[in-house]
């Protein structure tokens, strides 16, 4: 994906586009908070921008034209984006980062993670398009650990990216830090994943300089908190090639966005089978010559089978986004 439009956008946002448009100059935002923007400049100087109008449309990762207005600065425009990782729920939307390379969901061994959650990221993933990459924490804990690596046996299954982690301690070198490493290098990442699973440690970890940089920010957008009640971008190398955006913790991944008769097309196991169903429409729930439901563990055996968990998860996605449109 390196090579992709994306990765040239990514670029141009790092400082190596044109550096104005006219008097109009370039950025990437770098975080927000409420309709305060900060920007990153091509030389690598960040300052506050405010959207024009009364709502502000950009997130980080998007890259703008922006005016300077005395210290601070007006966004002009938001580029076009190549994607936009967002949840929506009845009340709202809430848009994460934009211009992704990959979602690294990461969760751990202790407390228990819901696959439920797991399963809305990586539908909101792939409906944008980005690869998903998945990090178990806390490998230290034997049994534990040893069970939960087990729960997510259906996703290696799958082809998803699975890597195993242990961020207790500081060996680099039985960390599982250098596989992940190779993952990020080069591409702008966000990391997602509820609270308690060692999320600020990993950033912190390949970001030395990220609870300064914290600080500073939160300063400068006067929150008068930390951001991590925000996205914040972080570059992990100087020369500005590999970013990683951390986010808040959640408790909820709405999917109102997704249509429930696409659902089954953004699950890969799921979608391997859809061109065996008798019928065209086929819900895969009840069908007679479903070549989904026929290939669910249990009623059939052999390769490609979909694990009964994941079955059940479809199963509440479909009928919760069947309720919302009223089918």
């Amino acid at each position: 994906m390196n090579h992709s439009p994306h990765s040239r956008s990514r670029a141009d946002a790092a400082g190596r586009a044109p550096e104005s448009e006219g008097s109009i100059d370039i950025g990437l935002v770098v975080a927000a908070h409420g309709r305060h923007c900060l920007v990153e400049s091509p030389d690598g100087q960040r300052r506050i921008c405010h959207p024009r109008g009364k709502k502000s449309q950009a997130v980080v990762g998007d890259r703008v034209r922006w005016m300077p207005t005395g210290d601070e600065g007006s966004i002009e425009r938001v580029e076009p984006r190549i994607n936009l990782f967002y949840r929506q729920d009845e009340l709202r939307t809430k848009s994460f980062a934009a211009n992704l390379d990959q979602v690294l969901v990461l969760l751990a061994a202790e407390p228990e993670f819901s696959e439920s959650q797991l399963a809305r990221a990586l539908v909101a993933a792939e409906a944008e398009g980005i690869a998903p990459l998945i990090v178990l924490n806390k490998a230290d804990l034997g049994p534990l650990f040893e069970r939960a690596w087990e729960r997510l046996a259906p996703y290696r299954a799958m082809g998803l990216a699975v890597l195993p982690l242990r961020l207790k301690g500081d060996d680099d070198a039985t960390s599982g830090l250098s596989p992940l490493m190779q993952r990020l290098e080069g591409k702008t990442t966000l990391v997602l994943g509820p609270s308690g699973v060692g999320k600020s440690t990993l950033v912190n970890r390949l970001v030395p300089q990220a609870q300064a940089q914290t600080g500073e920010i939160s300063r400068a957008l006067n929150s008068g908190k930390h951001t991590t009640t925000s996205t914040t971008w972080y570059w992990v190398d100087t020369a500005r090639t590999t970013a990683l955006i951390d986010s808040p913790g959640f408790q909820e991944f709405g999917l109102n966005h997704i249509e429930a008769t696409r659902l089954a097309s953004l699950m890969p196991d799921l979608r391997a089978a859809l061109g065996a169903c008798r019928f065209y429409n086929c819900t895969h729930l009840h069908e007679p010559g479903c070549g989904v439901r026929a290939k669910v563990q249990g009623e059939s055996t052999g390769d490609n089978t979909i694990a009964p968990n994941r079955y059940r998860i479809y199963g509440d996605l479909f009928a919760e986004l069947s309720a919302k449109r009223g089918y």
